[in-house]
């Protein structure tokens, strides 16, 4: 036997094959008596080749290439920052250490290269329509985080073992009945069932509409046979297969009637011996969570048996239990609640060794939405278990792990509105409670709760936060100027003329959240914190955390609030008092708050007191301070200038690994732009020849360097270099007489097949562009397509014809990307040909490849210097093009070209220039749907798809439904923006290609209609508004019935788009609709429509007269120095925001509406309701009886002293199936712990499930008589 090592990180459990699998050597192992890898994360096994994972869903082989990708890129990382420190170190084993770390680092960039291929072609592969292999309801959860992995092992590893290829050729039903034949034989091997059962399971996801046609007379028939094998391997085999021949509620219903229910808990209880049986069980549960309305089909007492694996501490299955109670607590909260489940929920949010506990908590806070599904849970309790850890001192020190893991889930209830109504409790006592752990004087859990409050605020640490806690002084201002250095060449990013009118959902809640924890003392325990704590570190981080609180405060609250706040009037009070005790510390608090604010000020790094536009605007001004060092070094006298070219090492030495590139990138930024500096380096020294000889490909230095990060920098001087070459006449003709263009000339010549040049080895070959820095010739020519003169030395060499034939080799996609993606199209030059020419012939990924690098053309700002239209003509030539690609073949282009126009029309005068290009959008469907939107915006565009008769259309459509579906857009935005995924890895362009802006209004059709006269005209002529104002007024007090609150949510989008305009006003003023939705935020049952009403509110209050309406009705809203409104705004009192009491008749109708009937059991041991188990033998009466005290703890020894008295003086009854039937009812009846119930059971035979499933009871007692 072949024994397999998994990587490192993996599970040490028993790897030969993946839990679920069966082959025909299929033996029971020890080895899960160990640690079971937690089933809340989606693990996959070891496979160095990507072939065998054929049969993964696209979404898990999506997933396992990011999983790659990103392990491969640590390990670039790494060896990155290796390399850059031995670079340092000239000895011999340092130098054969540089090499062994280049070889690594260029497998890693090759592995890397592979697999974004891969994921490029796996993802072209989900966007393509193809038959569904599952049903729709489970495709819903792949890829999520409350689905277990073992309901994703469709991948299983033992199908393959015994796949018979015969099996294509033949009709599927005559297969199926072959192997039913099959199983029919007896006294078989457990091998030979195991194997057929392996065949039926690849089978049904060979043929996935075969489950809907199966005659479960036959088939059912045999796998109940295998379900009451002896064997444990059948039985396991048994469950699978029924699990995969699930296919709706009524084959439940029929599955059910197969003593399932009882097999099932019979399963669960077995020791560890019979773990997969025990795994395939549980498996077979979930399995009807996958069903539409399965869970209605799951038996009270199987949950009991599920809730009681969870509460098993030591059971290898717990974590899979838990995460089957909280999708059942989702789908059907009575159940999980009469069955015991909440309980044993709770009691693991207090432990804190769950590490999926932020997923229970957003579970528990689904539940409490509604008011039908919020009464099957004690007000919200469950979930403050987890603050336990916080508020108990002494379970805080020992306990680091589950600190972290609390403190996870308390952040997801920060980050929903359920979880806010919960922390509002008791005058917001919860929260007052994790504030006061900031007094422990425990280093550890300061931290954490400092952490979380980073968190919660969505405060993102500045880039010096690291220096600040080290201790080291930020006054220095070049250091804080220079934290962030602009790239070289970096185009400024277009300010959005529409963020006034996209409103930031995230920023909104965010300021909510800060006015409760201002409200529960957050600036008191800060300042307590920074002057009691002794660990320098924590105060620092403390510090920090006020500043940002403070910025916050003015950024975000309305001045009523902050400006009380600002001043800090406890710590001002100490610090002016002299003779008080705290006055020093109050006084350094004070001034480090100021000392950092103030550098942060004069960086750039504006307090957030205005809107992001103001703020992108006020960034050049800052511009020519920064650059006050460089030009001061250009007037360098020229003993200070040949002092410096000596320091460099260049004119001493050929050896450019001993040369100060620092140095010389100052030289070429500075000095060297002084055309007597020039004169100097040339003429005076060797400074200047010997630099550009080390680019000079045949002298093999820089076309042989590593391609590695350090020696980027390489890249970086030389395209500084030209670009300094070019700004003066004396460069221009240094740089026309070297040898280095001519030279990069001829070896571009080696791969144009036009030329009639050849080379064995031609220095632009594939390994060489990947493995060293060849690819950074392009990088210097690029540098020099941004100048005319530099335009003219290409064209001299006849570099722009080789260019041209470079494009058109489609063989060599690696040099036709370098090539796009180092030139500057900014001139009006055959390069903008070249483009053209790759955006229409190309391959689909060039075409991308290509329509991306027109986003920082279109998007550019315009020059609004007087006669100067240069930044304006540079985007409206990107934006043609853009236009065409519209018409791509392939959507993928298309939909890549919309998304840079969307960002393009941000700016009127861009959007106006879109529309008289009058492009047809007609066949990208929902795609272009969103750039159609944004015409709306302008009089021209109205006019343009007015034409169309687009908006008449599209009006009647989204009045019709599509505010619904705005509703679910909307609320799985702010989802991704609260909860944000880190796991995703983009390349370079698809970092700047825009994207979703998750948090944000996304666009909406009556926004936009209510930007012109024309379309407000419409809007009134129409009636809709008045119907969305109709809708809200009747159904605000909706609570149960989801349809309806969703239509209201849907109305809610609509009315706040329309009075977030300033046309808009009229009519919200005309319909008094914001009095309704005032009232729906205080007083409307379902928690996420306040939430909703509430954020409608912020848009409300964006124009001037609806914060004037706001003000009216007593609510503050946040308002800049200007006066304009940020959108922000807070009730008077939080207390009636969050107060969600309910009288006792609401009550009750709420609990009948969620009371649903569940079957207990169904077939032989079929009981539908829960009556009391009975018996008229009076010792059986007592078995029963004893078996109920064994829920007391109290009286279990005594029950367990005497069941097994009455086993030795009465075995036969333990013999008895009606006995057994009724112990069934009473443990599914109760809440029993695991031993317990597996005592009880085990007190009855073996055989005596077999006895009543397959009615040989009877059979036996017709023969005795």
């Amino acid at each position: 036997m072949s024994v397999t090592f998994s990587p490192r990180g993996s599970s040490l459990a028993h790897a030969s094959a993946a839990p679920g699998s069966f082959s025909s050597n299929l033996k029971t192992t020890n080895g899960y008596r160990g640690a079971i890898s937690r089933p809340e994360l989606v693990s996959y096994n070891s496979r160095e080749d990507f072939h065998d994972a054929e049969a993964l869903a696209s979404e898990q082989r999506q997933a396992l290439y990011r999983d790659r990708i990103n392990k491969e890129l640590k390990i670039k990382t790494g060896s990155e920052n290796l390399l850059e420190a031995l670079l340092s170190k000239n000895t011999k084993q340092a130098k054969d250490q540089r090499l062994k770390v280049e070889s690594e680092l260029s497998t890693s960039n090759r592995k890397i290269a592979e697999l974004r291929f891969q994921l490029e072609q796996e993802l072209g592969k989900a966007r393509r329509p193809k038959t569904p292999e599952f049903s729709r309801y489970s495709s819903s959860f792949n890829g999520s985080p409350m689905k277990s992995p073992s309901r994703l092992e469709e991948q299983d590893e033992g199908d393959d073992d015994d796949y018979d290829p015969d099996l294509e050729a033949e009709s599927p039903t005559y297969v199926l009945a072959d192997i039913l034949q099959a199983l029919e034989a007896e006294a078989m091997p457990a091998d030979y069932y195991v194997g057929r059962a392996n065949n039926l399971v690849d089978l049904f996801k060979r043929y996935p509409t075969l489950k809907y046609d199966l005659a479960w007379s036959i088939f059912g028939l045999r796998m109940q046979v295998m379900l009451l094998s002896e064997s444990r391997e059948v039985v396991a085999a048994g469950y699978r297969v029924i699990r995969h021949a699930m296919a709706d509620r009524k084959s439940l219903q029929t599955i059910r009637e197969l003593q399932t229910d009882t097999i099932v808990m019979l399963s669960l209880i077995k020791d560890s011996k019979a773990s997969i049986e025990r795994e395939q069980a549980l498996k077979f549960v979930r399995g009807f969570l996958d069903v539409k309305d399965g869970v209605q089909e799951i038996s009270v007492g199987v949950v009991r048996t599920v809730v009681a694996v969870a509460g098993h501490y030591e059971d290898r299955l717990r974590n899979l239990a838990i995460l089957t109670l909280t999708e059942i607590l989702v789908r059907d909260p009575a159940l999980l609640k009469e069955a015991g489940g909440v309980t044993t929920l709770k009691d693991v949010l207090g432990d804190g060794n769950y590490a999926g506990s932020d997923g229970l908590v957003s579970a528990l806070l689904h539940v409490m939405d509604s008011p039908s599904s919020r009464n099957q849970l004690a007000l919200g309790h469950e979930i403050e278990a987890v603050f336990a850890p916080f508020t108990d001192p002494l379970a805080v020190s020992t306990h680091e792990e589950r600190l972290k893991v609390n403190g996870r889930a308390i952040a997801s209830i920060f980050n929903s509105w359920p979880g806010l109504f919960i922390m509002a409790k008791g005058n917001f006592l919860t929260v007052r409670s994790v504030l006061l752990s900031l007094a422990h004087p425990i280093p550890l859990a300061r931290e954490v709760v400092l952490d979380l409050l980073f968190d919660i605020l969505h405060i993102k640490p500045p880039s010096w936060t690291s220096s600040f806690l080290a201790g080291r002084r930020l006054t220095t201002y070049g250091r804080v100027t220079n934290l962030k250095p602009k790239t070289i060449g970096e185009t400024p990013r277009l300010e959005n003329e529409d963020d006034q009118n996209r409103a930031s959902l995230v920023d909104h809640f965010v300021a909510l959240t800060l006015a409760i924890l201002l409200h529960g003392g957050l600036l008191q325990a800060l300042a307590s914190l920074i002057g009691e704590a002794m660990d320098a570190p924590l105060k620092r981080k403390a510090t920090l955390l006020l500043g940002e609180v403070l910025k916050l405060m003015n950024h975000a609250l309305p001045s009523s609030m902050s400006n009380p706040l600002q001043v800090l009037p406890n710590l001002s009070a100490s610090a002016f008092e002299e003779n008080d005790d705290n006055h020093a510390a109050s006084t350094n608090l004070i001034y480090q708050i100021d000392s950092v604010n103030r550098n942060l000020l004069k960086s750039g790094n504006l307090s957030k007191d205005s809107n992001s536009t103001s703020m992108t605007k006020s960034e050049p001004s800052a511009a020519p301070k920064a650059n006050e060092s460089a030009r001061t070094r250009i007037d360098m006298d020229e003993i200070t200038f040949r002092s410096l070219l000596v320091e460099t090492q260049v004119t001493n030495t050929v050896n450019y690994l001993k040369w100060r590139w620092d140095i010389i990138a100052d030289i070429i930024e500075g000095p060297l732009l002084n055309p007597k500096r020039l004169e100097d380096a040339t003429k005076g020294t060797k400074f200047l020849k010997r630099l550009m000889g080390f680019y000079r490909p045949f002298k093999y230095r820089f076309s042989n360097a590593r391609n590695t990060k350090p020696n980027q920098r390489y890249v970086r001087v030389g395209c500084a270099l030209m670009k300094c070459l070019l700004i003066t006449p004396e460069g221009t003709q240094y740089l026309s007489e070297n040898k280095l263009l001519r030279q990069i000339a001829e070896c571009l010549a080696q791969i144009d097949p036009m030329s009639g040049l050849t080379s064995n080895a031609p220095l632009f070959a594939r390994d060489r562009i990947q493995d060293t820095l060849t690819a950074g010739y392009f990088n210097i020519l690029g540098a020099l397509t941004g100048d005319p003169k530099g335009l003219a030395m290409l064209g001299r060499w006849r570099i722009i014809n080789m260019l041209y034939h470079l494009i058109d080799m489609k063989e060599r996609e690696d040099i036709i990307q370098l090539l796009l993606g180092t030139m500057d199209f900014s001139l009006d030059s055959h390069l903008r040909v070249m483009l053209s020419k790759a955006l229409t012939s190309s391959p689909k990924a060039i075409r991308i490849f290509a329509t991306k690098l027109l986003r920082q053309y279109a998007t550019q700002l315009p020059s609004f210097e007087k006669g100067s239209r240069k930044g304006s003509t540079n985007a409206y030539w990107a934006i043609r093009l853009l236009v065409t690609q519209l018409y791509d073949p392939e959507v993928d282009v298309s939909e890549v070209a919309v998304q840079i126009l969307q960002e393009a029309c941000d700016r009127k005068q861009y959007l106006e220039y879109v529309v008289q290009c009058r492009p047809a959008l007609d066949h990208l469907g929902e795609i272009g749907a969103p750039l159609l939107l944004r015409f709306l915006s302008t009089s021209l565009g109205y006019q343009y798809l007015n034409g169309l008769d687009y908006i008449t259309q599209e009006m009647d459509d989204w009045y019709l439904g599509r505010n619904e579906k705005y509703v679910l857009l909307v609320e799985a935005s702010l989802s991704r923006a609260l909860f944000p995924d880190q796991t995703s890895t983009k390349g370079n362009l698809d970092e700047q290609m825009p994207t979703q802006e998750n948090g944000k209004v996304p666009p909406h059709f009556y926004h936009e209609l209510a930007r012109t006269t024309d379309g407000c005209k419409l809007l009134r002529a129409s009636g809709h508004f008045e119907g969305f104002v109709s809708t809200i007024k009747t159904h605000w007090e909706e609570s149960n019935d989801g349809e309806i609150i969703l239509k209201v949510k849907g109305c809610l989008w609509a009315v706040g788009n329309v009075g977030s305009m300033e046309l808009g006003a009229p009519f919200i003023e005309d319909s008094d609709v914001v009095s309704w939705i005032i009232k729906i935020v205080e007083q409307s049952k379902v928690i996420t429509m306040r939430g909703t009403a509430f954020f409608v509110l912020g848009l409300v209050s964006r124009s001037l007269h609806g914060a004037e309406i706001l003000n009216g009705f007593g609510w503050d809203v946040a308002t800049n120095h200007m006066g304009q409104s940020l959108g922000f705004c807070l009730p008077p009192s939080l207390e009636t925001l969050f107060d969600i009491s309910e009288t006792e008749e609401q009550r009750l109708e709420s609990a009948q509406a969620a009371q649903l009937p569940h079957i207990a059991s169904k077939g032989g041991i079929a009981i539908a309701t829960s009556p009391k188990a009975t018996s008229q033998d009076p010792l059986e009466a007592r078995v029963i009886a004893l078996v109920a005290d064994l829920c007391n703890t109290v009286l279990t020894n005594r029950a367990v002293a005497e069941l097994r008295a009455i086993k030795v003086k009465k075995p036969e009854l333990f013999r008895s199936p009606a006995l057994f039937q009724r112990v069934v009812l009473e443990l599914g009846q109760h809440n029993y712990r695991l031993l317990v119930r597996r005592y009880v059971l085990d007190m009855f035979e073996k055989d005596i499930m077999r006895r009543i499933a397959l009615d040989e009871s009877s059979e036996e007692e017709s023969a005795e008589n």
